[in-house]
């Protein structure tokens, strides 16, 4: 493991429920996997590849995630403990949570 940061592109492969984190060479380093319906993404786990754990993968998945969300006018529900914690620290997302009170 090394603490190098590591740039992906995000990918929402609808077919299969999941945003990808692809690497520049198209290799999956995790999946930020979701239910979608009536316009709510409902993000249900997440992963990233152990060989990729440390280098900001996670972070960046789950940032491109919820910005594809709100760029499709979509609204979210954090069932995953690690988009919840993401979007604590990240407030900027709290307008899309379809769960507020």
């Amino acid at each position: 493991m090394t603490d190098t940061p590591t740039h992906v592109t995000v990918k929402d492969v609808p077919e299969r429920r999941v945003f990808l984190a692809l690497l520049d060479d198209g290799t999956e380093a995790g999946g930020a996997y979701y239910r979608r319906r009536g316009g709510v993404v409902t993000f249900t786990h997440t992963e990233v590849d152990p060989a990729f754990e440390g280098r900001g993968v996670g972070s960046q998945l789950a940032a491109g995630a919820l910005a594809q969300v709100r760029d499709a006018g979509e609204r979210f529900v954090p069932l995953c403990p690690f988009i919840r914690a993401y979007v604590e620290r990240h407030p900027e997302f709290d307008d899309l949570r379809a769960d507020a009170a």
